[in-house]
């Protein structure tokens, strides 16, 4: 007897357009010997599949259990429907008009068969630089509109031609609807231009690129999410004149090499490197720089660690197979402004800093900027989340309503809540120039436009001076919650982890406003999603200078001895030779000795003005920096930290005093219970610390017993809020976290106590995973009517 026919009606939601997945539902669907029909919706991929229950049901088995390998399904909605006699399984057009729930696949590395084809003489693709399939390529930075589909992306001004038209209506071939397919018949093509837009001959612009980078010249590369500025990594001078007409004084700059051999004869490269070097993702990778290899000191300097990446597109292969073993790849931009997208703009934002200008004629839609990521504790996290990674989501534990969160002022992202997914946006960066509040209103739209949806309800940070917070307060008919920078950074740590209830966190960073008004920077909280309480923190001391003294380490250095050695301060610096250099007197100012610049400091900090008060570990690590002789100012957030960090080596015997006490003076509401704030005192050890420096002990040691007294520190207050609170987990997030010996540190030390230890992974520990923890904040208080 014949089995029933039966029709069913398959929603998919996720990761599914852009990857392969219709041509993958269409064989499964063959297999099974059904018919009916998938097709692109906004809100997913609809399959409408025909035959014998047992058919249907294989059918559904073999989708989760074979997805393509960048499909990622959140959903599977089935209803059952009448049959409809159809005699076969097609791929029909796209249907728009729907609500969306669609996630964007990020771009992605060349795949090994397009690489493979890529290489081989006889493919009608052989170094062709814009060769892609349905596992690789270009997808986010090249979509204007959704559905996913080349008339929606700035593939549709390239008419395929015979042979690629083929390949696209084929559901058996590797191409098929992969948007971004084209040829050297009819796809993109690469120009080289010189400075003034002109075209320069050359029967190969890549092998006429290769030989301007070896005669020394800067060139900026049209990539997938914007340009780079391109030089030979061995070559003093170049990277001398790529710094001085960047600004970028002393930045560490990323290196591109070969494959996964040419980064091992660089740095050390364990497992966990190089399963992120080799990844669909192709992060820049912070990795164990190697004594004595052939990149220039200029390229990192004072660091022990080397940013590698391995070439992500055609194009980068093609630079790389040549006599160049090693380029530097390094965001095409001004400090402080967003990357380059267009030919024109990159002419005109790039003149004076670029020699020539290697192009094409396929636009970027989509700003996105390199991914960087590090190894700590034989885990791989995030520190900055772009290209390769975003726009995929976050998956929550819950749904929360729809918020849309603008992120603090630096290392800035956006994040939109949707039900049980964060979108995070690409790297914004700093808000500093009109180009980045720029860049950043386009993320915005951006956003709003991936997730579909324009929220009602918006988060910010609670300082009223970020652009961020003073343009949420702009925006009509809209909700806004204020949240706390640290509270922010815990509860990001806690979405990412899935945990909820109270948690002790452990926020430390450069400087975040606070409840009090003052800088914070060494938190410790009782935290969860909604609230939290600020159980203790760092010490306070003066910022002499206020954000000079972010940019002029030696001013927290001088407020360290003032506190330490009261009047006899100046005395002690004097020793230290702890004085300001020529370059840290402003304009028209005359320049000082020794004596007179810690007299006017001393001015200063008496009359406290410009001198708030913070309790920022970023400030202390700074501060211990000047005094170990490391750096009087810095060219870059952050610089003096990790000097520190690179010079923790060998062992050392010095171990530095701290003590924890109640903090009487503090006037806020009573805790619950009647639980008292404590202050975390590291003035001991900065005396301990000029002690011995003064005795002459090797740096090295300074700074490595430095790294081990901040673990043994922050369990010792974490087990007195343990005592009074009865929490046991502990989350941990911040900038400073960056910090690889401070984070497996606390790792080591934590659980040893018998603590529960959580940190990032998916998201920055620094700033860029704020807007994260402002959404679920927001989210959380408006479940409970807290927003209203």
């Amino acid at each position: 007897m014949d089995e029933m026919i039966i029709r069913k009606r398959f929603l998919f939601k996720g990761t599914v357009q852009g990857v392969g997945f219709r041509p993958f539902l269409w064989r499964q669907a063959r297999e099974n010997a059904l018919v009916g029909f998938v097709r692109n919706r906004s809100d997913g991929v609809i399959a409408e599949v025909e035959g014998s229950a047992p058919a249907i049901a294989a059918f559904l088995e073999q989708v989760k259990r074979r997805l393509p390998p960048l499909a990622y399904i959140t959903g599977i909605g089935e209803e059952e429907i009448p049959p409809a006699g159809e005699d076969a399984f097609i791929i029909a057009e796209s249907e728009g008009n729907v609500p969306g729930d669609l996630h964007i696949t990020p771009d992605i590395a060349t795949c090994e068969a397009c690489l493979a084809e890529f290489s081989t003489p006889e493919d009608r693709r052989f170094r062709y630089p814009f060769i892609n399939c349905t596992d690789c390529g270009p997808r986010l930075t090249i979509i204007d509109a959704l559905p996913y589909d080349r008339s929606r992306t700035s593939m549709s001004c390239f008419p395929m031609c015979p042979s690629c038209r083929k390949e696209y209506e084929n559901p058996a071939d590797r191409r098929f609807h992969a948007e971004p397919n084209a040829c050297p018949d009819c796809g993109p093509r690469l120009e080289l231009l010189d400075n003034d837009g002109r075209s320069i001959a050359a029967n190969d612009p890549v092998d006429r690129t290769l030989d301007l980078l070896r005669r020394g010249s800067i060139l900026a590369v049209k990539g997938l999410g914007g340009f780079h500025l391109c030089v030979d990594g061995s070559n003093d001078g170049a990277l001398k004149d790529l710094r001085s007409r960047k600004f970028r004084e002393e930045k560490p700059l990323a290196v591109m090499v070969r494959d996964i051999a040419a980064a091992s004869l660089l740095s050390e490269i364990g497992d966990v490197e190089k399963r992120l070097l080799l990844s669909p993702e192709r992060p820049i990778v912070l990795t164990r720089r190697r004594e004595g290899v052939p990149v220039s000191a200029l390229v990192a300097p004072g660091m022990d660690t080397l940013g590698i990446m391995l070439p992500y597109t055609p194009l980068q292969h093609l630079l790389l197979a040549g006599d160049l073993p090693i380029l530097v790849m390094t965001s095409a931009n001004q400090t402080d402004e967003p990357i380059c997208i267009g030919n024109r703009e990159a002419l005109r934002r790039l003149r004076g800093i670029a020699d020539a200008f290697l192009v094409h004629n396929r636009d970027i839609l989509v700003r996105c900027d390199d991914s960087v990521a590090m190894v700590a504790g034989d885990a791989p996290f995030l520190l900055r989340r772009s290209r390769g990674y975003a726009p995929k989501p976050i998956t929550l534990k819950k749904s929360y309503p729809e918020v849309l969160a603008l992120g603090p002022q630096i290392k800035e992202t956006v994040c939109i809540l949707k039900r049980n997914f964060a979108f995070l946006s690409p790297h914004i960066g700093d808000m500093e120039t009109p180009e980045a509040r720029d860049f950043f209103h386009e993320n915005l739209a951006l956003m709003e436009r991936i997730a579909e949806c324009r929220p009602a309800l918006i988060a910010c940070d609670l300082h009223p001076g970020y652009y961020t917070s003073r343009f949420a307060r702009e925006m009509q008919g809209r909700d806004v919650v204020a949240v706390q920078h640290h509270h922010a950074h815990i509860v990001s740590c806690m979405a990412e982890n899935h945990i909820e209830g109270e948690v002790i966190g452990l926020a430390m960073d450069g400087t975040g406003y606070g409840s009090d008004g003052q800088a914070w920077g060494g938190e410790f909280l009782i935290a969860d999603e909604e609230k939290f309480d600020r159980r203790g923190h760092l010490r306070y001391l003066p910022l002499p200078g206020g954000e000079r003294a972010v940019r002029e380490p030696w001013r927290m250095a001088a407020a360290l001895l003032r506190e330490v050695f009261g009047v006899d301060w100046i005395e002690a610096a004097r020793r230290l030779n702890l004085y300001p250099d020529g370059n840290s007197i402003p304009p028209g100012r005359k320049a000082e000795t020794a004596d007179e610049a810690l007299s006017r400091l001393e001015r200063v900090m008496n009359s406290g003005i410009q001198s708030p008060q913070t309790s920022s570990l970023g400030r202390l690590f700074d501060g211990v920096a000047a005094l170990a002789g490391l750096r009087r100012r810095v060219s870059f957030e952050g610089q003096a930290a990790m000097e520190l960090e690179a010079l923790a080596k060998g062992r050392t015997d010095i171990r530095l005093p701290f003590t924890i006490r109640t903090d009487s003076s503090d006037s806020r509401t009573p805790h619950p219970g009647n639980l008292e704030s404590r202050i975390l005192d590291l003035l001991p050890a900065v005396r301990t610390i000029a002690e011995v420096l003064l005795a002459s002990r090797p740096r090295a040691e300074i700074a490595l017993a430095f790294h081990n007294l901040l673990p043994e520190a922050f369990r010792a207050m974490a087990e007195t809020i343990r005592s009074e609170a009865g929490l046991n987990r502990v989350v941990l997030s911040g900038g400073c976290f960056q910090n690889r010996l401070l984070l497996t540190g606390c790792l080591v030390s934590l659980r040893e106590a018998g603590f529960e230890v959580f940190h990032h992974r998916l998201v920055p520990t620094n700033d860029g995973g704020i807007s994260l923890g402002q959404a679920v904040c927001a989210g959380a208080k408006n479940r409970k009517g807290l927003t209203r």
